[in-house]
């Protein structure tokens, strides 16, 4: 009786996780930055499995990595919450819609693309993935305010600014210099040593 009731955990928490990537795979239109909103909606306001702190980690770390990120969010959540079965159910949840897709609408997209409306239809996503990702940059940035102290929080996106759009220094750079000088310098809640 026991073992039915993990086994049927278990397939609950595979079909959560199915069901969860494969949305994201599905909706998250304009590349992986795009579907870290959708990423972060499932992971963490709909199935709690990770807490907000979590998935800023949990993003940082993989935005330091080499490959796409959407397979490496999908990758480690799923591995997160049901091991190596889970990470294999998020990681085909969220390639196998994004393959099937690009398929068929770049098919379709090749096949119209001097029509109006086919232009139209592809410029008007572009606002929508841009106001997902100004309200996700938002809220780190928020977040990191209350545990850096807002006066370095805004000297850290600052600099990154800086460096990321200015000077052109790779965001992994960014990321693991700022990890650093924040590791070394200050306490959490922003308290100096």
């Amino acid at each position: 009786m026991e073992k039915e009731q993990v086994k049927s955990s278990k397939l609950k928490t595979n079909k959560d996780l199915f069901l969860a990537f494969f949305r994201v795979g599905l909706l998250g239109f304009g590349g992986g930055p795009a579907a870290i909103p959708l990423f972060h909606r499932e992971a963490v306001v709909n199935y709690k499995w990770m807490t907000e702190d979590e998935f800023g980690d949990t993003l940082a770390l993989g935005n330091t990595m080499p490959g796409p990120i959407a397979t490496k969010m999908a990758g480690y959540i799923g591995y997160r919450v049901n091991g190596v079965i889970g990470c294999l159910v998020a990681l085909m949840a969220t390639v196998v819609p994004t393959v099937g897709l690009m398929i068929i609408l770049l098919g379709i997209l090749q096949k119209y693309k001097n029509l109006e409306w086919v232009n139209s239809m592809s410029a008007a996503v572009v606002p929508v993935v841009g106001v997902m990702l100004a309200i996700m940059t938002w809220d780190f940035f928020q977040k990191s305010g209350k545990s850096l102290g807002m006066g370095r929080a805004i000297l850290f996106t600052t600099l990154a600014v800086i460096l990321l759009e200015f000077l052109n220094i790779h965001p992994a750079i960014v990321i693991f210099g700022i990890l650093i000088v924040s590791l070394t310098s200050f306490k959490k809640g922003g308290d100096s040593k």
